[in-house]
Parts: structure tokens; sequence; C-alpha cells
């Protein structure tokens, strides 16, 4: 991962699983939020994790990193993006505020325009202010 960030200035890490082995690494993505997209029904399927209630997206929210949920390969691999999220919300007792700090981190990493992001994002926030 440090050589993508430093040689190839990668803007995101696809997955970024074992992040978590370096913590001068940690603080590096924590402090520059650079964006982790996390698989978690491919990490199962490839035995990444032997269970998702292992899966690492929990201990990096826990170190401020900027996780999102993504599918990866969904044909192969099962599981689109909302099964992502159906299944590591339960496996890992993700509450509300949890879910939608990741879809909030999934926007900002996305390749929208900044005005775009920002319509989403309030998009976001109206809904959740509908459904609190």
């Amino acid at each position: 991962m440090w050589e993508a960030l430093d040689v190839l200035g990668v803007a995101r890490i696809d997955h970024g699983n074992r992040s978590l082995e370096d913590d001068v690494l940690l603080r590096r993505l924590a402090h520059e939020q650079v964006p982790l997209t996390m698989c978690p029904l491919s990490n199962l399927r490839l035995r990444v994790v032997a269970d998702l209630a292992h899966h690492p997206l929990r201990p990096m929210m826990d170190r401020g990193l900027m996780v999102t949920v993504n599918s990866d390969d969904p044909a192969y691999f099962g599981g689109y993006v909302n099964q992502n999220y159906v299944a590591v919300s339960d496996a890992l007792k993700l509450g509300r505020d949890e879910i939608a700090l990741i879809v909030r981190n999934g926007i900002r990493a996305s390749l929208m325009s900044a005005s775009e992001k920002d319509k989403t994002l309030t998009e976001v926030d109206r809904v959740l202010a509908e459904i609190a």
C-alpha cells in the first residue's frame, strides 16, 4: 500500500484488509482519509475472513479509517452492494449511525463531481432525518 500511495499517488485503496498490520500506515490512512473499498462477501467467499463477524471493517472504523462497502464481481462472489451492507451490518452489529457513515464515505470516495457529492450527501441527510 505504501507504494500505491507514494509512487502511484492513488486516491483510494481497494480492500486494504491487511492495513491493520501496520500502525504507521493506519495513522496515515486515517489522517489522510484514504478510502478503503471493502467487499465483505467477497472476503468471505475468498476466505480472507472465516466469518463476517471477524471482518476488519469495524476495527478499521474504530481506528478512524474511511471505509466503504462495495461488491466485488457479484455474479461470481455473490452479493450486490445492498447484500454486502446487510451481511456486514448483521455480522458486526453495526448501528444506523455507523451504516450512515459508511454510506457517506462511499459518496465522498466516489468519482462524482464535488457538486454531485454535495447534492447526494444532502439527500442522504434528508432521508435519514425522515426515518429518524
